[in-house]
């Protein structure tokens, strides 16, 4: 994998911790309200199936995904008490490493169980065909 794509993923990751540590702001009565319109707004726009530019119109569909939601993070990062913001970004790292864990073994349970009827369906076919 080439430096480039390991620096992409990074920065991908860490945009995804950023953005789930807002909406956990989002929640915190501590912040008021103008910060929770704005994280709002960015949270919704991050994980909106639709784009303010249509990702097919070539560079600037691309523009809102890597420009828009890191400046609105920054943002709304600037607008959160300091409290909350030392708070968050442990506790949505927590999440989504748990989170990493629980697809791994989500994956293992699915291929598990395809395993299992692969070999089941072996089993009841081999007869019929062979018998």
């Amino acid at each position: 994998m080439s430096r480039w794509v390991r620096s992409w993923k990074r920065r991908v990751g860490r945009l995804k911790a950023e953005t789930y540590a807002i909406y956990l702001a989002y929640r915190d009565p501590r912040v008021p309200w103008y910060a929770k319109a704005l994280i709002a707004l960015v949270v919704a726009h991050a994980f909106s199936p639709i784009d303010l530019i249509p990702d097919f119109i070539p560079l600037l569909g691309y523009v809102d995904d890597l420009i828009i939601v890191p400046l609105g993070i920054a943002l709304a990062l600037k607008m959160i008490p300091e409290d909350v913001i030392t708070e968050c970004p442990e506790e949505a790292r927590a999440v989504l490493d748990q989170d990493k864990r629980m697809a791994r073994t989500g994956a293992a349970v699915v291929i598990g169980v395809w395993l299992l009827v692969t070999a089941l369906a072996v089993a009841i076919l081999v007869p019929i065909m062979t018998g």
